[in-house]
């Protein structure tokens, strides 16, 4: 075998290893936008699916068919937390002739040793309790669930807010994370959040009843 042979050997090794190195590479990114696709989409799956839910509770704070149920709407808001809301609403919409047609809705965040189940150290549970029912769990990722509530001049109160008449409007800030993104990879990068995080806020939302003073 002369020197030639073995120098057209060696190239063809160095070049096969450069393309399989190539093909991998390119499977590695093919792999990684597919997972990238499917946990935004899924972030975005639960993102709509939790600000529906809460805007659909949060716009009607106060709300009854039957009027008289709530006699000042200002009693609306029961209690009201940096990650914690208690409030009246009339959840099924009916009249039944009796005193059920209130009802109360609390909304509170759990601490992440509850969501032993997932590989992220920082999703919650979102709590929603009807009533003495036994509280929904919303297990979708969620890792910040925080209010600011303002006056009806437009300041904002200070917590701990011992009299819940005086809220008029109030801010939602809502953030939720992938169960187990891709290369473990759930913080924001470069001041830009990252492909497994999404974020929303709902600023000065204010429930028509409310304003009926």
């Amino acid at each position: 075998m002369g020197s030639s042979t073995i120098l057209d050997i060696i190239t063809s090794v160095i070049i096969s290893g450069f393309l399989l190195m190539t093909a991998l590479r390119l499977n590695d990114q093919a792999n990684e936008t597919t997972i990238l696709y499917h946990s935004n989409l899924t972030l975005q799956q639960n993102m709509t699916a939790l600000t529906g839910i809460l805007e659909h509770d949060f716009r009607r704070i106060g709300y009854c068919r039957d009027y008289k149920a709530i006699k000042d709407p200002a009693d609306a808001i029961r209690l009201a937390d940096t990650s914690r809301i208690r409030f009246w609403i009339d959840v099924n919409d009916e009249i039944d002739g009796s005193n059920d047609d209130v009802d109360s809705v609390e909304y509170y965040i759990g601490p992440p040793s509850e969501m032993t189940a997932t590989l992220n150290p920082r999703d919650r549970v979102l709590y929603r309790k009807v009533n003495n029912q036994t509280p929904q769990r919303l297990e979708m990722g969620v890792t910040q669930f925080q209010f600011k509530f303002f006056n009806a001049l437009g300041d904002t109160l200070t917590f701990p807010i011992a009299e819940p008449r005086e809220i008029h409007s109030m801010e939602i800030s809502l953030q939720i994370e992938s169960f187990a993104p891709f290369d473990v990879r759930y913080t924001a990068s470069n001041d830009t959040l990252a492909d497994f995080q999404m974020y929303w806020r709902q600023i000065r939302l204010a429930a028509r009843n409310l304003r009926n003073r």
